[in-house]
């Protein structure tokens, strides 16, 4: 599959919860953000 790169912008408030999830999970940030894209493809 071919990969793309995506640059986004988000408040500082944000980047905390997500560098803390990642941390709390043990994931990486990428990793949180593609799962979470994945699961909209069941809501359109």
């Amino acid at each position: 599959m071919a990969k793309t790169q995506l640059n986004l912008r988000i408040e500082e408030s944000e980047m905390r919860i997500l560098q803390k999830y990642a941390q709390k999970t043990g994931r990486t940030k990428t990793d949180i953000l593609r799962e979470f894209i994945r699961s909209l493809k069941f809501s359109v």
